[in-house]
């Protein structure tokens, strides 16, 4: 019965929960711009003191791997692997489209087709991934500018859900009755739970030394305009 601390730092929700064999005890989470540096040790603690659990008490560190923002990756990442340094416990990491895919699993158990989980990448830019009802990988991770002709064949073929934050700007443009967009934040460490305590069942850890998240692009640095 593994107790699993879960970390979600992709997008601009940070959200912490814990699990014990595969069901979340405890949660906390926000969605605001640059909460991670100022509260992501302060979830940690408080989801420990929501469970009543002692850091020893844990079997693994959990964090969502990504794709997604270059920042709130970095920093969910170099916080797991601290604690996994600190506490001498192994690093599970996570595919965040998949869990998000998860967490709309959860929701509706009734089969719906495929889901396509996206991460905004700005402009008309996703990170994205299609998967059936059972997790299976459709269609794998990729950066994906939409246009109209975006997704046309599995859409000839199969209903398809859009779920997360990069979904909602593609809804003008995928005019496709097999196409539904879907409100909600599946960015959420309770949508973890079951992936954290198979991939721990599996032996499926990370080397805590060389684990880099999975920003799929590089960082680029703007500059602000300099003013005349």
């Amino acid at each position: 019965m593994a107790k699993i601390l879960q970390i979600e730092t992709a997008t601009q929700t940070c959200s912490v929960a814990l699990s014990v064999d595969g069901e979340t005890i405890a949660l906390k989470e926000e969605t605001a711009q640059n909460i991670h540096a100022g509260s992501l040790t302060l979830f940690i603690e408080e989801v420990m003191k929501q469970a009543s659990m002692e850091y020893s008490a844990l079997d693994a560190i959990a964090v969502s791997k990504g794709p997604g923002s270059y920042t709130g990756l970095r920093i969910g990442v170099s916080t797991a692997k601290g604690l996994c340094f600190a506490l001498d416990k192994p690093l599970i990491a996570l595919d965040t489209l998949k869990m998000m895919a998860n967490g709309f699993v959860e929701a509706t158990p009734e089969d719906k087709g495929l889901v396509c989980a996206m991460i905004d990448a700005r402009r008309m830019e996703v990170y994205t991934a299609i998967f059936d009802h059972s997790l299976n990988t459709i269609s794998e991770t990729e950066a994906k500018i939409i246009d109209e002709t975006s997704f046309a064949e599995e859409l000839l073929q199969h209903k398809m859900t859009f779920i997360g934050d990069g979904a909602f700007k593609c809804k003008d443009v995928l005019k496709n009755d097999h196409a539904l967009f879907l409100d909600g934040n599946f960015n959420s460490a309770a949508h973890l739970s079951k992936l954290a305590e198979q991939a721990y069942q599996a032996g499926d850890f990370e080397d805590v030394a060389y684990f880099e998240p999975h920003y799929l692009k590089d960082f680029v640095l703007t500059q602000p305009k300099k003013k005349v």
